[in-house]
């Protein structure tokens, strides 16, 4: 059996490693930190569990078609249960919507706002499934290695169907006129490293995705995937290695001939880095190696950051949905905080989960579990006092918006943002999304899955395809496999191996 070391363990790096297994290689799975998930591991204290990163579960197809390669489902692991309403939309005091569940009660909700715009919704999503099925049931599923791979003919056909070199904004304000139903369109975009206006019209299949498919919850928490995910690559064979970071690579000509774990050299045929890229690529690798440089990497446009809050509160609220966003700030200049003007936001949006309001398993009887996220931009100096300071601001509208004191009966708080994944994940300028999904940043224009320079060296993960979010990450996983067992099937060939 062929040797392969997979660095972190992650959705990519699961996802890649179990692949790997189920193909007859011996996987080891490396990984700094004391547990899986990367940035869904859980954070656990005083009774209270939070799930410290992702937190929507969308795209169930994705994963119950990563599943199923192993002859399993998602059931087998976890129990899901789909939100309703999926989640509400703060925008003043005594001023919210619920959005529902399913595209006859949103279609409704529409009408109220803008009489006649559920017939533009059944438009608009009708296009939306279109694309869903093209991009997310094809092109993400391609390596993005060469250009040869666009040229299939279904995606040739629908290229101006897929509206690429549309922005969104514009895009969504060809149906609806109403500035909620824009902004509730708007929103998924945010996390994907633009502004709407810069955003092709192409993740409109995000909002297919919302409303057709729904918003799901894994009891327990989203880390309960993980631990499917986790028992699943044990069960087809990949060894786990925790608190092992990979410091080194020790090259023999284009190849790496051993990676270096704690100060111990091993030896692998082939090396998956679901590790950050950036950091593998130039911190692991020699100069002489690297497929890109420093100055390519500083050009990159980025996905936010994010500074997070948990908190336990020593009482039930009211007024909280599972999933809440809160958008009585200017929408506009936030994103423009985060992509054209990086800075620390001025009047911030923020979004609330609160997992104990679907789950009593999170919290102690009578407590409430809250994570707050502010998306921001990268590479921001974040210090204690900047964290503390917005952990006010937002508070007090928090506090205000909900109608009820929320600071005294904190019991549980912890901070996480830029410095936290730098140290913890050695995430490029602190991102905790990856890679903006830009115009020029879309498939083949992404950060390659293999490098050029060394043949046995692969990356997944949210910094190349095909790009962030949990289901792009086990899709990465299950891409960079595939291309990792092909490469090795034509060099067997060549070799005059015949591998059944």
């Amino acid at each position: 059996m062929k040797k392969v070391a997979v660095l972190g363990a992650g959705f990519a790096g699961l996802s890649a490693a179990t692949c790997l297994a189920k193909a007859g290689y011996a996987v080891t799975l490396f990984e700094k930190n004391s547990t899986t998930g990367g940035r869904a591991r859980k954070f656990e204290t005083e009774g209270f569990t939070f799930d410290m990163g992702p937190s929507w579960y969308w795209m169930p197809d994705v994963f119950e078609k990563y599943f199923a390669l192993f002859d399993k489902k998602p059931g087998d692991y976890y129990t899901l249960e789909r939100l309703s309403p999926s989640y509400r939309i703060f925008y003043g005091k005594d001023d919210y919507l619920d959005i529902p569940a399913g595209v006859e009660a949103l279609g409704k909700l529409f009408d109220e706002l803008e009489p006649g715009s559920s017939t533009q919704l059944l438009r608009f999503l009708e296009e939306g499934k279109y694309k869903y099925d093209i991009g997310i049931n094809e092109l993400v599923y391609k390596p993005g290695i060469s250009l040869t791979e666009l040229l299939d003919a279904r995606l040739m056909l629908g290229v101006f169907k897929l509206h690429v070199v549309q922005s969104i904004a514009r895009y969504v304000r060809k149906f609806f006129k109403h500035p909620r139903i824009i902004q509730l369109l708007e929103f998924p975009v945010l996390f994907l490293g633009a502004t709407a206006q810069k955003t092709p019209a192409l993740y409109s299949l995000m909002n297919y995705a919302d409303i057709a498919l729904g918003t799901w919850y894994p009891k327990g928490g989203m880390h309960k995937i993980v631990e499917g995910m986790t028992t699943l690559a044990k069960e087809q064979g990949v060894t786990f290695k925790f608190n092992s970071e990979v410091t080194q690579f020790k090259m023999q000509q284009n190849s790496i001939h051993e990676v270096v774990v704690n100060g111990a050299a091993h030896r692998f045929d082939y090396v998956v880095a679901g590790a950050d890229y950036h950091f593998v690529e130039q911190t692991l690798l020699p100069a002489t190696h690297r497929h890109y440089s420093e100055t390519y990497w500083q050009s990159r446009s980025m996905a936010p950051s994010s500074l997070i809050f948990y908190l336990g509160l020593n009482k039930k609220v009211e007024g909280l949905l599972h999933h809440t966003l809160f958008f009585d700030e200017d929408f506009g200049l936030h994103a423009r905080e985060i992509y054209e003007n990086p800075q620390w936001p001025t009047a911030p949006q923020f979004y609330v989960s609160c997992t104990s309001q679907t789950d009593p398993t999170v919290a102690p009887p009578g407590c409430e579990n809250i994570f707050i996220l502010i998306p921001v931009a990268p590479g921001l100096h974040d210090t204690e006092a900047t964290r503390e300071s917005y952990f006010n601001l937002v508070m007090d509208r928090f506090e205000h918006l909900i109608g009820q004191p929320l600071r005294p009966h904190i019991v549980v708080k912890r901070s996480y943002a830029h410095n936290d994944f730098m140290n913890d994940y050695h995430a490029f300028k602190g991102n905790a999304y990856g890679l903006a999904n830009t115009l020029k940043q879309t498939a083949n224009l992404k950060p390659a899955i293999v490098n050029k320079k060394v043949t046995n060296l692969f990356f997944t993960g949210q910094l190349t395809v095909p790009g962030p979010g949990v289901p792009p990450a086990i899709i990465s996983g299950q891409v960079v496999a595939r291309e990792l067992v092909k490469r090795d099937q034509r060099k067997l060939n060549l070799t005059g191996v015949v591998n059944d």
